[in-house]
Formats: structure tokens, C-alpha cells, sequence
């Protein structure tokens, strides 16, 4: 496609012969924010629907991994580090015990925040004689990192808890589906970027729904969704890409590379989702050393009840699968908020939840007027 600003697309869409609606998936937290910041559903004709999807790793980091590492602070002599976002997900314990990562500090547990890898090397290379474990939960842009990291090196006293995951298993899962909920998909730029485009092919030819990719800015969404909107009216179904400029196809070689070299997919589970086949990021055998899961004792407690569930009364799965939108889970705006958050949606800047309250949505929409994100 030809560059045009976010003005022309909006033009293109608007003059599109939409006689009934048609739901797009966009699977990326980033693209969520772009569209809600921006205020593009309200631009659009009544007949399309943006449903957010399943692309917030923090959402859907397994609650047993939090647990996990926030027992590792409370009862190990290790330092815990891990990204920001992860400090503030809440899991399932009683109410006088230390709910989040941020609470296990206040505990007493060292347990800090880094923005990198790089930063995780650092603060073990400060720390000789003490072991870091390194609480890592992302999808594939955020682990091609930590796989670099792995295969550069690591300071024999730095271990790794990983919870990384792919993106396509999880969309794959909802078209699998009786009821996938949406007629098009616009897919993540970040993640074909690392991993090509190319990878998002099965949407075509295995599910028959037209598919593109996208950037993160507006004009760049915007054109991917007057693709899949022309491409479903016309039956012309092809994969797309409206970020050629940034995801070339094959992707990125080099990231490719360190995670086929330092990490095996397996089947992992998905916070609330439950297990999605070959889903998942583990640590091969030769750099079983640096894995926390073999090196320290497992303190998940067999009497917890609840692991991989959300926190009681909130709809987060629901949200991430596309079956909700934000404002319709019971507790959105009353209580839960991003300042007590009680499911991991409102806690991240990629959770659609925290999206829609940052954007302006603050009340829970009780009895929706419009169609829900998988009704008819």
C-alpha cells in the first residue's frame, strides 16, 4: 500500500459498502492503546467492531509464576528482579498475605525493577555472591532479549524464572474455537518483526478470515483495517502488510536465532486461559544451571487453591479472549481501578483495561446497548 496519512484511511473506510457489522480482532496491547488514545472506534461507522485481544503478557502470565517468584524474595536469599508491570499483579492468597511483587518488598523481600536484560547482568555482576533470579514474562519481542542474553553469557550466579510466550498459539486457540468472536484479525507489528510476517499466513489459510499487519501508529491501523474490511467485502482474502517498512518478511535472523539456540517451546499455560499447546518458552537442557524452576525448591503451597485462575468476581479472561470488552467485566471502575487493581488487565499499559480507564472510560457499562465482542 501507498503511504497515506490517517485522515485518507479514515476516507477509504468510511466509504466502504458495510451492510453489517464485521469484528476485527487487534491482538496487540500496543495497538489497543493507539486505538483508544486516539479515540478511532468513535471515528469509525457503526458497523465495524474493534474487539482487543489476547497480546498483554502481563495479563496472561501464569499467577503460579508470580507466586512463585514472590516466594523465592520472601524465602530464598536471592534478589528478584523482573519489569515493572509484574510488581503490581495480584495473586490469589488471603488478604493478610503478600498479594503482589511490590508487597513481597515491602516485606523485606529484595525485590527490584528493571526495564532490560542488560540490567538483570548488571545487578548480578554487582552482586557476586548472591544469586539474582531473573522473573522474565513476555511475548516473543520481549524474550528474543532475554534469549541473547543467554546465549552471550551469563554471571554464574544469575538464574532465570521464564514465562515467556508466543503470541500466534493464542489467536490459533480462539479460531480453533466454535465461536472465535471476530471476521478479520489486524496482527502485532513488534512480533512480526522479530518472527516475519509470514507467520500469521495460517490466518488465511487455514481460518479463511482476511489478515494484516500493523504498526503502531494511527494511519498505519488504520490501513490495515481498511484491508481487512475490503478484503472480507470482496472475498479476496490475502495476507497483508501495512508496517513493510519495519516487519520485512522472514523477520529478524539474529533473534530468530538465539531463541531456537537457547530456548524449546513447549506447552505452557495462559492465566485463566488454561494450557495452549506449544505455546510457550522453556530453557533448553544445556543451560539447566541458570534455571530457577531446577535450582530452588518449588514453594507453591499444594493447599492454594485457584492457581491460574483470576482474582474472584474479575472477567480479565474474558477481556483478553475478546468475549467482553473492558467496561462490561462487573468490576471495572468501581473496584477495581489502576490504583487498586484487581485483575491483571487494569495493571498493565498494554491491559485493555487500564487502556480504557487511561482513555477516558471510567464506568462500568452494566447493561450493555451494544453487542458484546462475541454475540451476533
Amino acid at each position: 500500500m501507498s503511504k497515506h496519512d490517517a485522515r485518507f484511511w479514515l476516507q477509504q473506510i468510511r466509504e466502504l459498502p458495510l451492510s453489517k457489522t464485521l469484528k476485527v480482532m487487534n491482538v496487540c496491547g500496543g495497538h489497543e492503546r493507539t486505538i483508544s488514545m486516539a479515540g478511532i472506534r468513535s471515528l469509525l461507522p457503526e458497523h465495524i467492531e474493534l474487539i482487543p485481544g489476547p497480546g498483554c503478557p502481563v495479563c496472561i502470565c501464569p499467577e503460579e509464576d508470580i507466586y512463585q517468584a514472590m516466594q523465592l524474595g520472601l524465602h530464598e536469599n536471592v534478589i528478584v528482579v523482573a519489569f515493572g508491570d509484574m510488581l503490581r499483579v495480584p495473586v490469589n492468597v488471603p488478604k493478610n498475605e503478600a498479594r503482589t511483587l511490590q508487597q513481597a518488598a515491602a516485606q523485606g523481600a529484595d525485590i527490584r525493577p528493571i526495564a532490560s536484560p542488560l540490567e538483570a547482568v548488571q545487578i548480578a555482576q554487582a552482586n557476586p555472591d548472591q544469586p539474582v533470579v531473573f522473573f522474565a514474562a513476555g511475548f516473543e519481542t520481549t524474550t528474543a532479549p532475554v534469549a541473547a542474553m543467554v546465549a552471550q553469557g551469563l554471571p554464574d550466579n544469575l538464574f532465570l524464572l521464564l514465562s515467556g510466550r508466543l503470541t500466534w498459539p493464542a489467536v490459533a486457540m480462539l479460531l480453533d474455537s466454535d465461536q472465535p468472536g471476530f471476521d478479520a484479525l489486524i496482527a502485532p507489528g513488534h512480533v512480526s518483526t522479530v518472527m516475519g510476517p509470514e507467520e500469521w499466513q495460517f490466518v488465511v489459510d487455514k481460518h479463511h478470515l482476511a489478515v494484516a499487519v500493523a504498526g503502531f501508529e494511527p494511519d498505519s491501523l488504520l490501513a490495515a483495517l481498511y484491508s481487512v474490511l475490503r478484503q472480507t467485502l470482496e472475498d479476496r482474502l490475502f495476507l497483508d502488510n501495512c508496517y513493510a517498512e519495519v516487519a520485512h518478511a522472514g523477520g529478524n535472523p539474529t533473534a530468530q536465532h538465539f531463541l531456537h539456540n537457547t530456548m524449546e517451546v513447549v506447552d505452557s499455560n495462559w492465566r485463566g486461559v488454561g494450557t495452549i499447546p506449544a505455546s510457550g518458552y522453556a530453557l533448553k537442557p544445556a543451560y539447566a544451571a541458570h534455571d530457577a524452576r531446577l535450582q530452588f525448591p518449588d514453594h507453591q503451597d499444594p493447599k492454594r487453591r485457584r492457581i491460574g485462575e483470576m482474582p474472584p468476581g474479575c472477567d480479565c479472561t474474558k477481556v483478553v479472549l475478546g468475549k467482553i470488552y473492558p467496561n462490561q467485566c462487573r468490576l471495572f471502575g468501581t473496584a477495581c481501578t489502576p490504583r487498586q487493581p484487581i485483575g491483571p488487565c487494569m495493571v498493565s499499559d498494554e491491559g485493555a483495561c487500564r487502556i480504557w480507564w487511561s482513555s477516558g472510560t471510567r464506568e462500568s457499562e452494566q447493561q450493555p446497548t451494544r453487542t458484546t465482542a462475541t454475540e451476533s
